[in-house]
């Protein structure tokens, strides 16, 4: 009987674990290891087929499995498991301080366990590369989105060029950024010219662009 129970549990979380990845569409493999029974355990044959359900709220991590026969002589045993979803996520290569911005060489995609992760990590490398640290980093770390922030590629005082944009007509001019900003972020800009302090949207390095 312990060995029906295993191969019921089993059969059941790998269904459960594959309509968990397709509604929530998630890639990855995962493995099942269900616990050992005591061999002495002793239930009576079931008279119909045993119904399986989930005890736990995802069937990821730690989780338990009831196994139930509602035949003639009905019976309920609690089976422990283990299911990993493992996945490439992004690690350190090497260790960085506080405020770093990640470069292509400092993260690599690695296979981790996600189950035993929190939430923020991230599956690609330009998810992060690019980003500023918000705190020390060592080797093998899996990154989080919790743990960076859009790295500052303009610079209070910073001489720009701001693009004013019309369909497809633009035209430039020099301005003065009042205040930092990183890539898509919004900063304040003086237009040299006309000295009109105008709001700005952070395209690249010394480069803000505006609607006309």
């Amino acid at each position: 009987m312990p060995e029906q129970l295993i191969g019921v549990t089993q059969g059941f979380l790998e269904f459960t674990v594959e309509d968990y990845l397709a509604t929530t569409q998630t890639s990855g493999r995962y493995e099942i290891e269900v616990n050992k029974l005591d061999p002495r355990l002793r239930m009576p044959l079931c008279s119909q087929q045993l119904d399986a359900s989930l005890e736990s709220p995802t069937p990821l991590g730690r989780v338990t499995v009831k196994v139930r026969c509602e035949g003639s002589a009905p019976w309920t045993v609690f089976v422990p498991a283990q299911v990993r979803l493992l996945r490439e996520v992004v690690v350190m290569t090497r260790p960085l301080k506080r405020e770093s911005v990640i470069g292509d060489g400092d993260v690599a995609l690695r296979e981790r366990d996600v189950g035993t992760l929190g939430p923020g990590y991230l599956t690609q490398l330009d998810q992060a590369v690019g980003m500023k640290l918000l705190r020390p980093t060592v080797i093998d770390q899996v990154l989080t989105q919790q743990a960076m922030q859009q790295a500052e590629v303009i610079q209070k005082g910073d001489h720009v060029v701001i693009i004013a944009r019309s369909g497809t007509l633009s035209v430039r001019m020099p301005g003065e950024a009042l205040s930092k900003g990183g890539l898509q972020e919004q900063i304040r800009v003086r237009n040299l010219n006309s000295k009109r302090v105008v709001k700005a949207r952070v395209t690249g390095p010394g480069q803000v662009e505006v609607a006309m």
